[in-house]
């Protein structure tokens, strides 16, 4: 007998496949990115070309959009804001009457405890430069812009946010963050810091969701988020924001770097979440929209690899649509 017998035996049935399977992905383990746009009409929502199935929201229409994520048993959201106007330092992103502190009051008076309501913390939205910090010519000035992530991570909290997720990749943001929560009394706020964050292509669509193009200064952000070349430099960012005091450490983007999930899991101690980025949603869309392949089974199987590579949470624009799959998937067993 051939020692590969015994394994396909127990792929045979489904229910053995199920008893069998080494790695489960469950709603609980998925968070939905979504933005939010000031000066929309109460309800309305703009559909995003790039991202077909997403959209800009008016906080009413993010609020009830919410509701359906928690009875989906989906347990946070992460929210991003899209002001309107624009300023070279981001002063609406700390502006405690802005669009997200809103937002969050909207959605915690709603919904309460019972979703999580995590806040992107970054300037990229907020600048008329659309960089993800104050700019001098082609500069980015790392340290005047940690007082400006800390003024609007307080803002957020304030108004009820459970999660603070700073992106920004600017050297120290995070011991600067957790020092004023602390300061300011929100010492059981979570941190859940963008540790590992490449300088990809694979955000080009998020540019369209967020509106955050450049309009002065450098035309990428390889001065601070990381090479996709590089391997060491995402275990020292890990290290270095867990010793800042992040609670949660995240790895952007998610399927080009499941190696890079992989390592941080297996030497960390540390949940990891993992961002499945615009580019990774809309190529799975657009080959799917072309016939090129089915994407339900595609977007399972690339959360199923992304959760296998040791992510405890996913971020991801398929979440809604995720949860739905794998209800019905256990209603049928």
């Amino acid at each position: 007998m051939f020692p590969n017998v015994r394994m396909r035996r127990l792929r045979n049935h489904h229910l053995m496949r199920n008893m069998v399977a080494e790695f489960e992905l469950k709603p609980s383990n998925l968070i939905l990115p979504m933005f939010v746009k000031e000066d929309l009409a109460e309800g309305e929502k703009n559909p995003i070309s790039a991202m077909p199935g997403v959209f800009q929201h008016s906080i009413s229409s993010l609020v009830k959009e919410a509701r359906e994520v928690r009875d989906l048993g989906i347990p946070a959201i992460i929210l991003f804001g899209i002001p309107s106007k624009k300023d070279h330092h981001g002063s609406e992103a700390y502006n405690p009457e802005g669009i997200i502190p809103r937002a969050v009051r909207a959605i915690k008076k709603e919904l309460g405890d019972s979703l999580l309501v995590a806040c992107d913390v970054c300037l990229c939205e907020y600048t008329d430069h659309g960089h993800c910090a104050p700019i001098e010519g082609d500069r980015i000035l790392n340290d005047e812009a940690l007082d400006l992530y800390s003024k609007a991570a307080l803002e957020y909290v304030r108004a009820g946010a459970d999660i603070i997720a700073p992106s920004d990749m600017m050297d120290g943001r995070v011991a600067h963050i957790r020092q004023a929560l602390d300061h300011d009394g929100h010492k059981d706020t979570i941190i859940m810091a963008y540790a590992v964050k490449y300088a990809s292509s694979f955000y080009g669509p998020f540019r369209e969701a967020a509106e955050s193009g450049f309009a002065e200064g450098p035309k990428d952000r390889k001065a601070h988020q990381m090479d996709p070349a590089n391997l060491s430099q995402a275990f020292r960012e890990v290290e270095l924001d867990i010793l800042e005091g992040a609670d949660i450490v995240m790895v952007k983007p998610a399927l080009p770097y499941l190696d890079i999930i992989k390592g941080i899991s297996d030497t960390f101690d540390s949940p990891l979440a993992a961002y499945q980025v615009s580019g990774e949603y809309s190529m799975i869309i657009a080959a799917s929209e072309n016939g090129w392949l089915d994407k339900e089974s595609a977007m399972m199987e690339s959360l199923l690899a992304i959760r296998r590579a040791g992510a405890t949470m996913i971020l991801t624009y398929f979440a809604k649509e995720a949860a739905k799959v794998i209800d019905r998937r256990v209603v049928k067993r």
